[in-house]
This record gives structure tokens, C-alpha cells and sequence, in this order.
């Protein structure tokens, strides 16, 4: 039985990846630490890695609750430790008093820089504090090249992760069920409203799947799969647990405003 079956068709290159990891984990002796990872990707690594003998992994964003991750891939006899993650967590000064930075501004400036969104973890808010993660090997570059974001002049000043701040997103899980996964479907049972407005939410390019804009109304969701609906927030796929005696899916949504 191939693993690829599983998966979904575009997720067969990721899945090489995590098998490239593993194989070299296995002939080199040594540990091996990715790029952040979105939930859907911790998904399908978990389940790739699995628990051959051999191999393990860990997953460390930074904080206990982060949503994105590094994964670490390592020879069972090796003792990891959150420094093996290369996690560095940065805290962007700017004028509190003048501006307001918000999360697609943050993000937009980092991305500005020439670097995957896979180098950086989660940005956080508190109040007119705002943190964000990224991989070790770029804090110089990125020290040096983020200068700006919008009009605020910022500087970045480096902190311990005893400093994060707690993130104001939390997710409030619900059940819900659904007559099947089809993300028109999925998508009314989740903010429960018509499946004829989840199709026109759909339709009209609003609605993005694990970070993509999907507007293929019968796309199959999965566990840990992440769902965006312009204006609606943001829900996140739990566990599906089944299905009922009325032969519907059983959903644990999470729900984020």
C-alpha cells in the first residue's frame, strides 16, 4: 500500500521531503531540524515518521502552543533539547505611540525580505507588543535587513522564550457534523451557515485552505487542515471522529475571531 494514497495529489512532493529527512537521519547518524511547519505539514510528518524503530521526532515552535513548528528528526539514542530546534524569538520595537502595526503588515515586511515563510514561526500580539519566531541561521540577516514596517522605523531586540508573549488567538472547539468532507460542506457545518454561501465564499476566491486559496468546491478536508474565510475568521480541523448513526461526519472544530 503506497503512502502517497493518503494524501492529496499536491502533497506528494512534501511527503518526498519528509522521506529525503528521514533517509538522512538514517545513514548519516545525525540529527536533522526543518523549516517551521504549518499543522497540516506536522500532520503528515507524524504520520510519514510514524513510530518505525530507528527514528523519532519532536516538534518545538518556540512555545508550548505554537501553531507552526519545527520539526526535529533524530537516531532514538539521541538526547534533543530545545536548543537543537535553532529557534530564535525577536521582539519588534517601533513608536507605540504613533503607530499601529497589525499581522498582515508584520508578515507582508518579512516576506519582503527574500526569505520563505517556512524560515519564520508565529507572530504574536499583546496588546502594542509584537514577537515573532524565526530559524537561527537568519536572525543576522534579517537583524540587519528589517528596518521598516509600513512607515514605522523598528528595530528588533532579541528575547528569551520565557519573554513570549501570550498569544490572544486561542481556539474554541466545537462538534459539528457534516454530510461530508467536501469543504462546501465542511465550511457550513463549521460556521454554520448555507451551504450556498459557503459555495459563493468559495467561488469568489475568499476562503483559503492550509494558507492556499481553494475554490474547488468539492476539495476533500482533512484532519489539521486549517480553513480561512475572508470576514469570518479563521477554523482549524481538530480530529473528525467518525461518523454518526445518521452516517455524517463527525467534526472537533476549532473556531478563532
Amino acid at each position: 500500500m503506497s503512502i502517497y494514497q493518503h494524501f492529496r495529489p499536491e502533497e506528494k512532493e512534501f511527503i518526498d521531503q519528509v522521506l529525503n529527512w528521514k533517509n538522512l537521519v538514517e545513514n548519516t547518524y545525525a540529527p536533522k531540524v526543518t523549516d517551521f511547519l504549518d499543522p497540516r505539514e506536522q500532520h503528515i510528518l507524524k504520520s510519514v515518521i510514524g513510530q518505525q524503530s530507528g527514528i523519532l521526532y519532536a516538534l518545538f515552535g518556540g512555545t508550548p502552543d505554537a501553531e507552526r513548528k519545527r520539526a526535529l528528526m533524530f537516531p532514538d539514542y539521541y538526547e534533543s533539547s530545545e536548543e537543537d530546534f535553532q529557534i530564535r524569538l525577536f521582539e519588534i520595537e517601533y513608536p507605540k505611540k504613533f503607530v499601529t502595526l497589525e499581522h498582515p503588515q508584520v508578515l507582508g515586511s518579512l516576506m519582503s525580505l527574500g526569505l520563505k515563510r517556512g524560515k519564520f514561526g508565529d507572530i504574536l500580539f499583546e496588546e502594542d507588543r509584537i514577537q515573532f519566531f524565526a530559524s537561527q541561521e537568519i536572525e543576522d540577516y534579517i537583524s540587519l535587513q528589517l528596518q521598516s514596517i509600513g512607515r514605522a522605523s523598528v528595530t528588533l531586540k532579541k528575547q528569551p522564550f520565557s519573554e513570549a508573549v501570550k498569544s490572544a488567538e486561542l481556539w474554541k472547539e466545537s462538534s459539528v457534523t457534516s454530510s461530508s468532507l467536501r469543504l462546501d460542506t465542511v465550511i457550513s457545518a463549521i460556521y454554520n451557515f448555507s451551504r450556498q454561501k459557503s459555495q459563493h465564499f468559495i467561488q469568489q476566491g475568499h476562503v483559503k485552505v492550509n494558507w492556499t486559496q481553494i475554490e474547488n468546491l468539492s476539495f476533500e478536508c482533512q484532519q489539521s487542515d486549517i480553513i480561512s474565510v475572508r470576514g469570518q475568521g479563521r477554523s482549524k480541523i481538530m480530529e473528525i471522529d467518525g461518523k454518526t448513526k445518521k452516517d455524517k461526519w463527525r467534526i472537533i472544530a476549532g473556531r478563532q475571531r
